[in-house]
């Protein structure tokens, strides 16, 4: 096995995890700062105030470059990698980035003075900087990132040990992200993550795949790759799929090949089958375990993660539904490479949602690398699909039932930005408008509302008219429909004791919940996103 590298910044966890790694692949480990410490007889802040910065980082490459000859797990310094020659000398090796906020390094390094480049300055600034100058090449280096935010140590290792037993020279595995609710899983993104599906479900005796006409290929693919007993459900396409009548088909199927609590589901397809496969999983046997694999973008970055299933009956969609988390959601990139930019929007629509309730970064993404945002091969799209990830898992991990959010303190609930509307517009439609479409109309008209409210500037209302537009979704829905739309409202699952309640925004990042708003300020909100429908 070849010399294994992990990188990310001060604080990530490099120290911890290598030791730990070495002794589980029974290999050396070398931390490089304190290697070169042991060597020189001085310390690391030693040498930067005798030799400078330079003398320090020519000591880094050359002992670098040896350890990497022989195989053994190198901890490197967060700066490292940012020499050309150990960049060059990383080429072919596994490079394992551990991910870490600035505001979590922080916390971990507290008061470390023996961090030359962090010393005597305000450390998570030093830190936002440091990522910012250095996230591009741990990027391009890393055949796998693993966040270490929220996750222990274990997984951490458990990743790390997968990942380079079956490490590719050349190849980007992906990234792991822990969601650590009262089940705690992993969700795996990257190209031909699918493949480590028999290794998930390692001693399951029957798998039922629960997908799609349009993904029978690959549900069989899938399927010739575990050796357990299989059964492949097909269901119907789309929200045609989320009915009691398809339930009871399903729950046949699953009775008529024995399936029991010890066997598993695998939901194989876009939204609608994770909610299916997740409300199959929650019922059958008061609960079995569930694997999510999404094909489609708004799948992997909303419906797979958080537990979330919701089934449709007349009086309205996602009315009777269950929380359930499945064991593990793999993320493949490789079912996106042929995905037009149309069929992308849906997801796009709810990477933008997580954008403005959370994180400013997504929105600079899409606003400054736009075209590479709908291409499915663009390194951007990925960092956006695994950012995305990042914040529904961090939300959902602080709020997995969705508990009710009060004025300023939202939790779960502001994942809902844009939805109260959105699920109105695609009932009227009788779902000829896609999601994205419509979650996209939802925003702007929660952004118009937020602003009539006297919470939001004007500016942000316009941002976000900006961006949708860009992206190619609608502004305006017809106005003549407002009525009936409100009706549909009126049977939202957010609504509480017969009130509306809608997520609005201060500003980016700073959501609220307003209740029971007038009928003149929705109708004019709804008169802002109308008046231009053509």
């Amino acid at each position: 096995m070849k010399a294994i590298a992990l990188i990310g910044l001060s604080g990530a966890g490099k120290s911890t995890v290598g030791p730990l790694l070495a002794q589980r692949l029974g290999m050396p480990h070398h931390d490089v700062d304190r290697e070169i410490e042991r060597r020189e007889g001085r310390s690391i802040t030693e040498i930067f105030e005798t030799d400078g910065e330079p003398h320090f980082r020519t000591l880094e490459r050359d002992l670098t470059i040896e350890l990497l000859q022989e195989p053994g797990i190198l901890s490197l310094g967060g700066g490292a990698p940012m020499t050309t020659a150990v960049a060059q000398a990383l080429t072919g090796h596994p490079v394992i980035w551990l991910r870490v906020e600035p505001e979590s390094a922080a916390r971990r390094i507290g008061n470390d003075q023996g961090r030359p480049l962090l010393a005597g300055q305000d450390v998570v600034v030093r830190l936002r900087r440091m990522l910012a100058d250095r996230s591009g090449t741990y990027g391009a280096l890393a055949s796998l990132a693993v966040d270490t935010d929220a996750s222990g140590v274990d997984s951490v290792v458990d990743a790390v040990a997968a990942h380079a037993h079956g490490f590719e020279p050349g190849v980007f595995m992906g990234e792991v992200i822990p969601v650590s609710t009262g089940k705690p899983y992993e969700v795996r993104v990257g190209w031909g993550v699918s493949r480590e599906l028999a290794q998930t479900l390692e001693g399951r005796h029957k798998i039922a795949i629960i997908h799609p006409q349009s993904q029978r290929e690959a549900a069989t693919h899938i399927a010739a790759t575990l050796t357990s007993d299989k059964t492949l459900i097909e269901i119907p396409e789309g929200e045609a799929a989320k009915t009691v009548r398809v339930l009871e088909s399903v729950w046949g199927e699953l009775a008529a090949h024995g399936f029991t609590r010890d066997d598993a589901i695998v939901g194989l397809g876009g939204s609608a089958v994770m909610e299916v496969a997740g409300f199959v999983a929650a019922t059958w046997m008061r609960g079995i375990d569930q694997v999510s694999v999404p094909t489609t973008l708004q799948a992997m970055v909303d419906t797979a993660i958080g537990g979330k299933t919701g089934i449709n009956i007349s009086e309205g969609s996602n009315l009777v539904g269950t929380f359930w988390q499945p064991s593990a959601v793999l993320c493949d990139m490789d079912y996106l490479t042929h995905t037009p930019p149309d069929l992308l929007r849906s997801g796009l629509a709810e990477m933008v949602k997580h954008g403005f309730v959370a994180d400013a970064r997504t929105l600079q993404l899409f606003e400054v690398h736009t075209d590479a945002m709908l291409d499915p091969g663009s390194p951007e799209l990925v960092e956006g699909i695994a950012r995305s990830i990042r914040i529904k898992a961090s939300v959902v991990s602080a709020d997995p039932l969705e508990e009710t959010s009060e004025g300023n303190r939202v939790g779960r609930e502001r994942l809902n930005y844009g939805h109260t509307l959105g699920h109105a517009i695609e009932r009227h439609s009788h779902y000829e408008w896609s999601h994205g479409d419509a979650i996209a109309v939802g925003m702007l008209f929660a952004a118009s509302l937020s602003h009539r409210l006297g919470r939001a500037p004007r500016a942000l209302v316009e941002r976000h008219r900006t961006l949708l537009a860009r992206l190619g979704f609608p502004l305006t829905y017809a106005p003549d429909a407002w009525p009936e739309l409100r009706r549909f409202m009126g049977h939202d699952k957010k609504s509480r004791s017969g009130a509306l309640r809608f997520v609005i925004l201060d500003d980016v990042a700073r959501a609220g919940i307003v209740v029971a708003p007038s009928e003149e300020l929705l109708q004019s909100a709804y008169d802002d996103v109308s008046r231009t429908f053509r």
